[in-house]
């Protein structure tokens, strides 16, 4: 049933007013709260339609939807000539004006990217300040390690300018600059005093800047054909210096070829997200190679979906990364304008590799922002960890409250059993529990799994305590079956169920869960594997504890607090000495003295014969 004018937005009426007057054309809509803040950019094939549907299905709209059209006061709309124009349009606004409530793309102003400067002879620059440098960018580049590797490459291909001189035809002419250093080791040919023409410098501008778009044929094609005239001309020391950068060129060529060729221009998108961030891949692809690979992370404000956020990433990331392909590789299809990118979303082949390729990198980029997310705010990293474990497993409830359960015994000697409890993804030492295992005989790690869990959520629930979001088992499908007949049959509650299973070398080795188990994968070096591994160390280390402190008092009592005289302190200091009851035993009067006094040791003496 549709809400009320007034509990959708108090200014409803005056809202109906304006939507009569707006045009059913392409366009930009701005959205302003009563103190004229703007809260939301938008873009439509049709305005009318677009803007109207936010109040007539306000029902069907997400709740921080709902939040943004009860604050909207004045709606102000840009008409535009095509659906590509009102894309574009809504990307400057957005970047210009910020607007609370649309996803943001991360200020990509820390990144570095080469630029080649407008002067009259250019020079090939690194910067961070795209704002204050005025040329041709290239970038951005992941970190600057990798674009220092790409400017060596081209350093050693080419010699060109570095220096500051503010060079012109007149100022050659008139012989104002002077030879520096550079031009003495062969890096620079010397414009600066007339020994390279300014065409002959352009020429070599174009070359670098066709190796920083990708093109490599037309350079190797030159350089190949200079190689044999120089060869025909005899100047074979000439040839073998420009063999060695065709060598080199070809080099870093092969490093980035990952398809067929044939894969001329195009970009891929790829993306992962989670309930507060998206994160973003694209990877520039020319003639079969990777030029340029670029992750970004979005912050979402109304929970977007990731066909969503990639229609507002894509026009953004296209124009950062200077993009002149036509077609992208998407994962799913995306609301672009028809005639603006042609979308392609492959099932197989090489298209698919590249995208699939795309998708591990941002994977790694998504750890790795987490990982930071942990270092800066700890606790705001573990509650993504656990929104992570909750998407990985379906879980209905962010599992804030995870209780794990582990046994310990010898040949069925001294049976125990222990459990830890982590809440927000920490360990909560006051919730830990120790379990004497009282129904089972001999060594039997089902029934004893069985016994305690029975006993503790069947007390949980009569009391009427709160139970856990999950239950972990630390040990795998036959455990984790036990578990699920206690919880599901025998007490009739709803708690999701995982098992953590270990390696030959007795280390956490994987994630299993569902019935029946499966394996989730999960990335032995990611934030949430080490997260369950901490969980599956803590549970063994506290069962193993617990057992040894039952073990060690179990045997004082039945062996040496038996002997008449003999008290738990001194059956202490006997075993701290002699470290077992069988070494006491065999242990002389004498010795036993030195330790316990004359008559103690008379006493011992006497109880085992010696």
């Amino acid at each position: 049933m549709q809400e009320g004018n007034a509990a959708i937005n108090k200014n409803m009426e005056r809202i109906k007013n304006m939507l009569k007057t707006i045009p059913e054309t392409p366009g930009v809509y701005r959205y302003f709260d009563e103190s004229g803040m703007i809260l939301y950019v938008g873009k439509a094939r049709n305005l009318k339609k677009r803007v109207s549907s936010y109040f007539s299905h306000f029902n069907d709209l997400s709740p921080k939807i709902r939040i943004l059209v009860r604050k909207i006061y004045n709606i102000e709309y840009i008409v535009v000539g095509s659906e590509t124009e009102a894309l574009l349009l809504e990307n400057n606004l957005i970047k210009k004006l910020q607007p609370k409530y649309n996803s943001m793309l991360k200020d990509d102003k820390t990144y570095p990217y080469l630029c080649i400067t407008n002067e009259i002879y250019p020079r090939l620059i690194f910067t961070r300040d795209r704002a204050n440098t005025s040329g041709t960018f290239f970038g951005p580049y992941p970190n600057k390690k990798i674009m220092n590797e790409l400017q060596d490459i081209i350093r050693k291909l080419f010699a060109y300018r570095t220096c500051k001189q503010n060079l012109t035809p007149e100022s050659i002419a008139c012989g104002k600059h002077k030879m520096c250093l550079n031009a003495q080791m062969g890096l620079c040919n010397a414009p600066c005093v007339g020994d390279e023409s300014l065409e002959e410098y352009l020429h070599t501008m174009d070359m670098i800047r066709k190796i920083l778009k990708g093109d490599f044929k037309e350079i190797l094609d030159s350089l190949k054909k200079q190689m044999f005239e120089k060869a025909e001309a005899l100047e074979f020391e000439e040839a073998e210096k420009l063999k060695q950068k065709i060598v080199l060129l070809e080099q870093y060529q092969s490093k980035s070829i990952v398809v067929n060729t044939t894969v001329r221009d195009v970009d891929v998108y790829s993306i992962l997200s989670d309930s507060k961030y998206a994160y973003v891949n694209i990877m520039r692809i020319k003639n079969g190679g990777i030029i340029h690979s670029y992750s970004t992370e979005i912050k979402k404000q109304l929970d977007e979906t990731d066909a969503e956020i990639l229609a507002i990433a894509i026009p953004e990331l296209h124009e950062r990364v200077g993009s002149t392909a036509k077609e992208i590789i998407v994962p799913c299809p995306v609301d672009i304008p028809e005639g603006y990118l042609t979308q392609t979303i492959p099932a197989r082949g090489d298209k698919k590799e590249l995208l699939d390729l795309s998708m591990r990198n941002v994977r790694y980029f998504q750890h790795e922002r987490n990982q930071q997310r942990l270092l800066v705010d700890p606790e705001g990293g573990k509650l993504l960890l656990l929104e992570k474990i909750q998407a990985e497993l379906n879980l209905p409830e962010l599992p804030r409250h995870i209780e794990c359960f582990d046994n310990s015994n010898i040949q069925g000697a001294f049976p125990v059993a222990a459990m830890v409890h982590f809440a927000d993804g920490r360990p909560l030492r006051a919730e830990y529990r120790k379990f004497n295992i009282k129904t089972v005989e001999g060594p039997d790690d089902y029934a004893s799994m069985e016994e305690v869990v029975y006993r503790r959520y069947k007390r949980l629930h009569d009391e009427n305590k709160p139970m856990p979001q999950l239950i972990i088992v630390d040990g795998g499908k036959g455990q984790m079956e036990v578990v699920r007949n206690v919880i599901e049959d025998q007490l009739k509650l709803s708690i999701p169920i995982a098992g953590l299973a270990k390696d030959s070398r007795h280390r956490t080795a994987e994630l299993l869960y569902g019935f029946p188990p499966v394996a989730i994968g999960i990335a032995p070096r990611s934030a949430l594997f080490h997260l369950l591994e901490q969980i599956q160390n803590e549970v063994h280390r506290f069962a193993i504890s617990f057992h040894r402190d039952k073990r060690t008092k179990g045997t004082i009592k039945t062996s040496l607090t038996e002997i008449k005289g003999i008290g738990t302190k001194t059956a202490q200091e006997l075993l701290l000495k002699f470290n077992s009851v069988k070494q006491i035993k065999n242990t002389p009067y004498e010795d036993l003295a030195k330790v316990v006094g004359a008559a103690k040791a008379k006493i011992i003496t006497d109880f085992f014969g010696n």
